[in-house]
């Protein structure tokens, strides 16, 4: 038996596979969804086991994805953390950059760092830009360090010092020598978090790590110990934002890993089906209870960035963190988000979101704000009776309540209300799916729109008109198919290192060296979590510019370069991809900016199975007729069809409401439907 179980922002999502000792095909698949427990996630876990009656001493293989990280960032829930840095270098955080999102908006607000000034300690030390040493290390400084951080009751230290990415020496030293002052005391060093340069964004992302380093560990520990005891033979793997699992020996040293852990499972999930149903261009939207994440596939291929950031938006430059992430676009609309209206009476729906406690106004738990899921469940869209897969009655008196409060203030109906609602929640989605495709020169006629998580589903039909998606991609269990995803996951670690030279033949060998010396460390990390050298299979990319620019793009590479005749390949593949992302080329030399090299471990992946050749009769699938007001699509009588029940092959016409346990698919007038061979359902425009 494998198990994956996902914990997001409102649900607790699981997976279970079980397989056939003989033939190793897949013989059953349990799924379930229950409420995140914030106080206490690893409940969540185990509420989710105990519903999909899972003894944990039957189960072989378990992944795991979180967000404890993000939420602990977001809510600043992290521990009281201190930064070591270099003499003259303490205010780096605060500086930050002179850019900002909105130029001309007036309401910008410069965040706080998550580390106060009086808490950033200097240490005298200096690296040249090479990595050679200008003035030794001074361990002396040290001891007062270690005082000011007791007197403080610090919980965590990020120690980045100046130019440790080209040369860690210093960084080491500190580590050793505050390892054995505070010895409680979890420390993160920059060179373990990333060895790219760009001082402050460095700087940031090993104070984030730190930051949530004793939550992320208290949590994981408590997490393996409580599962050990129930039963659990091997700790579980973890999710990480770069699309791999790996151990949570490894997320202790670096915890800021998992700052996208849930969303990329679903991504790769996505992938992987993609792979076996002959669909290589891809949109992937996963919408969930709090938040709506997308990301675009192309030849099957997803993309890798470390340009990432928290709470970025008009008026905040957000927080950077240099680590590999699959390269996601997130909004806060998801079943959950709120709908309120600003000082000029104009609605909005979210970022906020009423999450799992009290939740929206429907699930009757205390909620008084109208939610995306209140407004689809007023229209018709959710179906009374498979509301939270039928496990729970709607509160119509809450809702009504909450609708009643809105729909006054706005001099509307609330019906119109909730068609505004979400009609504006699709809006944001669009423009979501936008910056993903358009934005970065992809043009959407060219995907097809895969759409996960509960809320997916409901939603896909409103958004692809225009953007002029050719097809919808319902995956089956939709719902969980982050979790699912986390099955399709290999392990995997990234490794980048600046090293900015031009790309000229005498450095091929310079090249080489470099990509074998990072071979040699992630083999080194694989065999102390107990693997062998063996296994370990490389991917090799470059992150390159022309000569005189600020940015670079990535480049695939097909092994390492190893002659000029290689370099010349790179060299042309590098100009296709500048001119597809600026469309334009230049004739100016080309430099080598970072490296970038991938260790996985390939984990063996169940097959998707297709479904069996039973013919069922479309009418036994039909559970009913219901008028459901399908907004700009119109009012109109749709069939309720019980998804489990739809054989290969089966077409339906809209309207119609497709029901199963983990969400709903909504089919407005002017669509068609197909059930293929994996059970997907394939949906397209009239």
């Amino acid at each position: 038996m494998r198990v994956a179980t996902d914990i997001g922002g409102t649900f607790t999502d699981l997976v279970s596979l079980e397989f056939d000792k003989e033939t190793g095909k897949i013989a059953n698949i349990k799924i379930a969804k229950t409420d995140t427990t914030p106080s206490n996630l690893e409940e969540g876990i185990i509420n989710a086991l105990e519903l999909a009656e899972i003894k944990l001493k039957d189960i072989e293989f378990l992944a795991h994805g979180t967000t404890a990280v993000i939420n602990a960032l977001t809510e600043r829930k992290g521990s009281k953390t201190a930064l070591i840095t270099t003499k003259g270098f303490k205010d780096i955080l605060e500086i930050a950059r002179s850019n900002r999102p909105d130029l001309f908006n007036y309401n910008f607000v410069k965040q706080a760092p998550f580390v106060p000034r009086h808490l950033r300690l200097e240490v005298t030390e200096r690296l040249s830009y090479t990595g050679e040493v200008i003035h030794p290390l001074e361990l002396g400084d040290l001891e007062k360090i270690a005082a000011i951080c007791k007197e403080e009751k610090v919980e965590a230290i990020a120690i980045c010092l100046l130019h440790a990415y080209r040369n860690p020496m210093h960084e080491k030293k500190v580590a050793e020598k505050i390892k054995q002052l505070l010895p409680n005391i979890p420390v993160v060093c920059s060179h373990h978090v990333n060895r790219e340069w760009r001082e402050y964004e460095r700087t940031s992302s090993t104070v984030l790590s730190a930051y949530v380093s004793p939550t992320t560990r208290r949590y994981l520990d408590n997490l393996n110990a409580k599962l050990i005891e129930k039963g659990l033979k091997k700790s579980p793997f973890i999710m990480q934002s770069n699309g791999g699992i790996t151990t949570i020996e490894s997320v202790k040293e670096n915890p800021i890993i998992l700052v996208e852990s849930g969303p990329a499972s679903g991504i790769i999930g996505g992938v992987m089906l993609g792979k076996a149903i002959g669909k290589q261009n891809l949109i992937i939207l996963d919408i969930g209870g709090t938040t709506a994440k997308c990301s675009l596939v192309e030849n099957g291929a997803i993309n890798i960035t470390t340009n990432y950031k928290i709470e970025q938006s008009r008026t905040q430059a957000g927080y950077p963190i240099q680590t590999p992430v699959i390269d996601i676009v997130e909004i806060g609309n998801g079943g959950g988000s709120i709908a309120w209206v600003d000082a000029g009476n104009k609605i909005h729906v979210g970022p906020q979101s009423a999450g799992a406690y009290p939740g929206p106004a429907s699930y009757g738990k205390g909620g008084e704000k109208v939610t995306s899921t209140d407004a689809n469940l007023l229209c018709g869209r959710i179906h009374p009776d498979f509301f939270m897969g039928g496990k729970m009655k709607p509160d119509f008196k809450s809702m009504d309540h909450a609708f009643q409060k809105l729909s006054k203030e706005l001099s509307l109906t609330p019906l119109e209300l909730a068609k505004g609602v979400l009609s504006v929640a699709n809006t944001n989605m669009i423009n979501a799916l936008k910056l993903i495709s358009i934005n970065r020169g992809y043009d959407p006629r060219d995907f097809s729109l895969m759409v996960t998580g509960g809320g997916g589903p409901m939603h896909a039909a409103f958004l692809i008109d225009e953007l002029k998606i050719p097809e919808i991609i319902v995956p089956l269990n939709a719902g969980v198919f982050s979790a699912l995803g986390m099955l399709m996951s290999d392990l995997r670690k990234d490794q980048l290192r600046t090293d900015v030279k031009l790309l000229n033949p005498e450095n091929v060998s310079y090249f080489k060296n470099i990509y074998e010396e990072m071979e040699d460390e992630a083999i080194a990390s694989y065999l102390k979590d107990g693997f062998k050298k063996e296994e370990v299979i490389f991917e090799y990319y470059a992150d390159m510019r022309y000569f005189g620019q600020e940015h670079y793009v990535k480049v695939p590479l097909k092994e390492k370069p190893s002659n000029t005749a290689m370099l010349t390949e790179l060299m042309e593949t590098f100009n296709d991809l500048h001119f597809k992302k600026y469309t334009f080329k230049l004739e100016a030399s080309i430099e080598w900016v970072n490296f970038h090299m991938v260790a996985k471990i390939i984990i063996d992946k169940p097959d998707f199975p297709k479904l069996k050749d039973i013919n069922i009769p479309l009418k036994s699938a039909i559970y009913g007729k219901e008028k459901v007001d399908f907004g700009a699509f119109g009012i109109a009588e749709a069939t309720i069809y019980l998804r489990e029940k739809l054989s290969k092959n089966t077409r339906i016409t809209s309207p119609a409401i497709i029901v199963e346990s983990s969400t709903t698919t909504v089919l407005p007038p002017g669509f068609n439907l197909l059930v293929d061979d994996w059970g997907n359902l394939i949906i397209t425009k009239k």
